[in-house]
């Protein structure tokens, strides 16, 4: 079975910019790696590269086996991305969004209602439009969302946001399960002491590259490799 993920050298653009800067990484499935360093890293930029949202400039890049240069498509159908936006439809209910990813995923829609209890979304809220929530509701219902798309790789792009207690410990125990299933974790967090015991790997950025082990430095110390440019890579 192929990695989850698999760069080498991988350029991704943004405009004319090299949002990724020739990324070297691979990402065993089971395996739940934390990608920390400072703003402007390209962390982001990665997650939203491994989801088939970008598209190669350069280099070698597969997701799940899948070429990103011809088969985003598949790709997206198998990844889960939770980013800085929840991606719902604000004016569908929770339930509708749930079912809507669920069959652009492919997958049945049986569990959409112990996701949706799971999250603590359940019932009235259920049926509740997402933009009618609030903040962490919309988060739970992101996660509901995610969970109920089954992905094969997940990518959480700082998921503790807006969660209370009980939803990040929930969040831990999902990304748990999901590696023990065989599922494959890359997650951004800002929140060290919230994702780092869940890693099984950790590894670094900095100027839209991967940072070889022997070569990280602290993340105050770090300037990433296009400072300067005028552009802004999250």
């Amino acid at each position: 079975m192929p990695p989850a993920v698999r760069l080498r050298a991988a350029v991704a653009l943004t405009g004319r910019f090299p949002a990724l800067a020739g990324a070297d990484l691979i990402v065993e499935r089971g395996e739940v790696v934390v990608v920390q360093g400072p703003n402007g890293a390209g962390k982001t930029t990665l997650l939203r590269f491994c989801a088939g949202l970008l598209v190669p400039s350069s280099g070698e890049a597969s997701v799940l086996g899948y070429d990103l240069y011809r088969e985003r498509q598949e790709v997206r159908r198998r990844v889960g991305l939770l980013g800085h936006s929840s991606f719902l439809y604000d004016d569908l209910s929770v339930d509708e969004n749930m079912r809507f990813a669920a069959r652009a995923a492919r997958v049945p829609v049986g569990d959409i209602d112990d996701a949706a209890q799971m999250m603590g979304l359940g019932g009235r809220l259920q049926r509740t439009a997402v933009g009618r929530l609030s903040a962490g509701q919309r988060r739970r219902a992101a996660l509901a969302v995610l969970v109920a798309r089954r992905p094969e790789l997940w990518l959480l792009d700082e998921p503790h946001a807006s969660l209370d207690a009980a939803a990040r410990s929930l969040l831990g125990d999902l990304v748990v399960a999901a590696a023990a299933g065989g599922a494959s974790v890359l997650l951004v967090s800002h929140e060290p002491e919230a994702s780092l015991e869940l890693a099984t790997r950790v590894v670094t950025m900095a100027g839209g590259r991967v940072v070889p082990a022997d070569r990280v430095v602290p993340a105050d110390r770090v300037v990433p490799a296009e400072m300067g440019s005028g552009a802004n890579v999250a």
